[in-house]
């Protein structure tokens, strides 16, 4: 049964804005966690160890008196207020920005918090800009480093060798000290990567629902999805190269026959995301056109 893995277990579900977020996917199905969850702060990092400032900038904004505030880059983790019945599993969140430094000391603290809290496994959530066209299924790729969670949910260990992010850091150090860990990533059609792409937070929190086996309420985010999928239609339809380019992507989807080609075809195209260095989401500059035909 998909999610019999996770049942009865203390659960983190972790993402991070930036290098591993393409069109806030990731980060979005954690805020819809959090909206639909019953939680509160039990742990949050010091920014001054672990952010370069420069890089990841504070904002300024007004609180809900209206007074101007600076809002400092940050990562917290979020727990249940409530203990559950055992029945099914207890989620716990992680939301924040990637940090720019002292990554091993960081990994420390964060999985020091794992160990207080008794969390017994971690389901990290990413997504990354691919070849794909919107208009289609958003293709999602799982996989794991544990041989007993791969055996039990059927998916598959990733091949990838090549430059990181603070996930597979994370993922990496669970492991080695007994925490069970499972990755599920989605692609982010890469001529809109300027925006948000509900659609793939919604592929991101129907497979998250699939595994831990628990309803995740979804809000506003079908609407949502639908209205972003018009909204590129509708700049297609006044531009014929970005017409023609979907299209292309569009037919080279099409040819993809089975659930089980699909996750082959996203693990590969993952990896050359990754060998390429890993586009940021937010990358590009004013003038930067909105889309780019395949090299």
């Amino acid at each position: 049964m998909a999610g019999s893995k996770f049942a009865g277990e203390r659960l983190l579900v972790v993402a991070f804005e930036g290098w591993n977020d393409a069109g806030e996917a990731a980060s979005g199905a954690v805020r819809t966690l959090k909206e639909a969850l019953d939680l509160y702060p039990i742990a949050e990092v010091d920014p001054e160890d672990y952010f370069d400032y420069q890089f990841n900038r504070p904002s300024v904004a007004a609180d809900e008196d209206g007074n101007r505030q600076i809002v400092w880059p940050a990562v917290t983790i979020y727990g249940p207020t409530q203990p559950n019945s055992g029945r099914q599993s207890e989620v716990y969140l992680l939301l924040g920005t990637e940090p720019s430094r002292g990554w091993k000391t960081f990994t420390r603290e964060i999985l020091d918090t794992v160990d207080e809290n008794g969390i017994t496994s971690i389901i990290f959530l990413g997504a990354m800009l691919a070849d794909v066209p919107h208009s289609r299924p958003i293709s999602v790729f799982t996989s794991s480093e544990n041989a007993a969670v791969r055996s039990e949910l059927a998916i598959e260990r990733s091949g990838y060798e090549g430059p990181v992010g603070i996930l597979s850091v994370l993922a990496d150090a669970a492991e080695k000290i007994g925490i069970t860990t499972m990755s599920i990533w989605a692609s982010v059609p890469h001529y809109v990567h300027n925006a948000p792409s509900p659609k793939a937070t919604l592929a991101i929190i129907d497979k998250l629902e699939e595994i831990i086996g628990i309803d995740i309420p979804r809000g506003e985010l079908e609407s949502e999805a639908a209205a972003w999928e018009s909204g590129i239609d509708a700049l297609a339809g006044d531009d014929d190269d970005m017409a023609s380019y979907i299209e292309q992507l569009e037919q080279a989807r099409d040819t993809v026959d089975s659930p089980e080609a699909s996750g082959e075809a996203i693990a590969q195209e993952f990896e050359r995301y990754l060998r390429r260095g890993g586009d940021k989401p937010d990358a590009g500059s004013a003038g930067d056109e909105p889309w780019r035909p395949a090299p």
